[in-house]
């Protein structure tokens, strides 16, 4: 089993309230509630280093299939079992897929907003927030291609419930958390609100999870996508 902590590969711990950490990697400050139990922290900013590199990656892909798409994402040094890189990941892989079936959006563009507001999501949000980061990030993904805004209306509208159905989803499953498992999630349930509220049709594959090996936490035959399932 893989450990956590990217300094010293021991467990993390989360605290109850936010405290001072400096990154052990940029030595940056800022408040968390994470840490490994040797008192190591690493920032979002250092933690998805590297991100950058989905950007070619997605401008280059010819797929409609996002889960494909995030699969190579998540195949490139950067991105780790359990992160925020993942809070950009679900909505890039959408975008693109979503562009690659017809929809009618600037890529170039639409990535660097992804990028943009994925990156405010942090860590942890999921225990610590009552959202998933991949959740929202699947609603970022409806608000780029409608041009929500918080004066908008049926935009507004259709953000707010892809974001929701989404939760659900990640919801009725449980935790503990799982980032591969809860992106699947989100994008499963975006290429279902596609199809019915965008009038996109992207690919939809089965998925069998190949990172069970990499989770300390993997729920098993809870999983919808562990492999005896299937």
């Amino acid at each position: 089993m893989a450990d956590e902590c990217l300094i010293c590969k021991a467990p993390l711990e989360y605290l109850e309230s936010d405290t001072p950490m400096k990154c052990a990697i940029c030595q940056s400050e800022e408040n968390s509630k994470t840490r490994c139990i040797h008192g190591h922290y690493v920032c979002n900013a250092c933690h998805t280093a590297g991100m950058d590199t989905i950007v070619g990656l997605c401008l280059d892909e010819t797929s409609k299939n996002p889960i494909e798409i995030i699969q190579k994402m998540m195949a490139l040094p950067f991105c780790h079992m359990h992160g925020p890189e993942h809070h950009v990941m679900v909505g890039a892989a959408l975008l693109t897929a979503y562009k690659n079936a017809g929809g009618n959006i600037d890529l170039d563009v639409a990535l660097a907003e992804m990028m943009n507001r994925g990156k405010v999501v942090p860590g942890g949000a999921c225990g610590f927030w009552g959202a998933c980061g991949a959740g929202i990030s699947s609603g970022m993904f409806v608000s780029i291609v409608s041009k929500s805004t918080p004066l908008a209306n049926e935009p507004f509208a259709l953000s707010h419930l892809m974001t929701a159905q989404s939760l659900q989803a990640i919801g009725e499953i449980g935790g503990p958390r799982c980032c591969k498992r809860d992106s699947y999630l989100a994008i499963l349930s975006a290429i279902d609100f596609a199809r019915e509220h965008l009038d996109v049709l992207m690919d939809k594959p089965e998925i069998i999870c190949t990172h069970t090996a990499q989770n300390n936490q993997c729920i098993g035959k809870r999983c919808p996508f562990f492999p005896a399932n299937h």
